[in-house]
């Protein structure tokens, strides 16, 4: 069984979702079903079926998240070297042909979030990144043509 490469605040954020969907979403939704029964006829009750998908979704989601956190590797980015790009570096790059500066810390797919700055390993980007050191040049090929990057710096 693959290990799956995780940030310490990652596996805490699905920890936190983990622990919501079974204290808190799932007995709303015991409720909501038990309360559309009470409604008669389930064959015509919209509100009855909707809360049983509901349910196999917070059910679904509760099944994956205890998987993920059972296989979770938890990597601490402070014990990373400094010298390399690496899965937990916060990395500054530069667009070769714009100019613009951007910040990325590298993560494992489960945590990116790229409005938060956190790109995923597995991504094109990440990919890229992985095993750079500051002046190296990175280009990828993106949906809207070939990019080129420099690694300014490992923050």
């Amino acid at each position: 069984m693959d290990r799956i490469p995780m940030t310490r605040e990652g596996f805490d954020m699905l920890r936190k979702e983990l622990e919501t969907l079974k204290k808190v979403d799932r007995p709303q939704i015991i409720r909501a079903i038990e309360e559309a029964r009470a409604h008669g006829d389930l064959s015509e009750n919209a509100e009855y079926e909707a809360a049983k998908d509901r349910q196999g979704f917070i059910e679904g989601r509760i099944g994956e998240l205890e998987f993920k956190l059972a296989v979770a590797d938890i990597i601490d980015p402070g014990k990373m070297p400094k010298d390399r790009a690496v899965f937990g570096s916060r990395v500054r790059l530069e667009n070769i042909d714009t100019g613009e500066t951007v910040q990325y810390q590298l993560v494992g797919p489960e945590e990116s979030n790229i409005d938060e700055g956190r790109i995923s390993i597995t991504s094109p980007l990440g990919k890229a990144i992985i095993g750079k050191k500051p002046s190296d040049e990175l280009v990828l090929t993106a949906p809207g043509g070939k990019r080129c990057y420099e690694l300014v710096e490992i923050l």
